[in-house]
């Protein structure tokens, strides 16, 4: 059994890899791909494998659009960090999902409802628009804060960035007010479209809107100027994460 795994995130992808040959002798990583547009010049260029392991949001874009790009016979279980709101659609359109952190057990049942399904080889088909738009549809468009013992409704758009200052997460508007949020910056990556939102290092997401210069830092890292924003190594995009970006904001 031929698997792919699409995985933006390289421990992640390597657990699952650890996973597969504990739990199923005869799956055979073949290829670990961390882009859509990787995604799409694989499976264009080669074989395709029995099965596919995708996460649906990967460095540079949803992976709903590698669907939308080109046609896949291939079946597919979905890896997400979301919540139960999306999970029903998975489950409609594929043929499972994975919560993670994937467990043994998760992925065994996983894997055992794709030999009865398609034992006999049969092409997969489905249609991923539907999805694709449940999915993005179901983005955080508004945070409510509290101040005092008021409530403030912020719309994403008026968010310039969000970072951690002393273990706690803020948001910051693009008038330089900081609001608190309940959120830790790993749970903020799964309800912010990631569009428009990247999490340029271990400190911070920033809105592609609030970006107004791109600076060399080194000779291999980058420094964003955001607007209303003094020049700080807080917008210091992390070296791990630069080709990213790059792709990322170049859509």
């Amino acid at each position: 059994m031929n698997i792919l795994i699409v995985e933006n995130e390289m421990p992640a992808a390597d657990k699952l890899v650890r996973l597969l040959k504990k739990v199923d002798k005869s799956a055979i990583v073949t290829g670990i791909v961390e882009t859509v547009e990787g995604a799409i010049n694989l499976l264009q260029e080669k074989t395709h494998p029995d099965l596919i392991l995708m996460d649906i949001q990967l460095d540079d874009g949803l992976c709903f659009e590698i669907f939308e790009t080109i046609k896949i016979d291939t079946p597919v279980i979905f890896t997400t960090a979301f919540d139960t709101y999306t999970l029903k659609a998975f489950k409609v359109n594929s043929v499972d999902y994975l919560l993670k952190p994937i467990d043994e057990e998760s992925l065994t049942r996983a894997l055992s409802k794709y030999k009865k399904l398609y034992a006999d080889k049969s092409p997969f088909k489905t249609d991923f628009r539907q999805l694709l738009n449940e999915f993005r549809n179901q983005f955080k468009s508004r945070f409510l804060i509290r101040t005092g013992d008021k409530f403030r409704s912020i719309p994403v758009k008026e968010i310039n960035h969000f970072h951690i200052c002393e273990k706690n997460v803020f948001l910051k508007d693009f008038q330089g007010i900081d609001y608190g949020v309940d959120y830790s910056l790993e749970q903020l990556e799964g309800i912010l479209d990631p569009r428009k939102f990247f999490r340029i290092n271990r400190d911070c997401v920033v809105n592609i809107d609030a970006i107004k210069l791109m600076h060399s830092y080194s000779s291999s890292r980058l420094q964003l100027t955001l607007i209303n924003e003094e020049k700080s190594d807080l917008f210091v995009i992390s070296r791990d994460k630069v080709a990213s970006f790059k792709k990322w904001i170049d859509r």
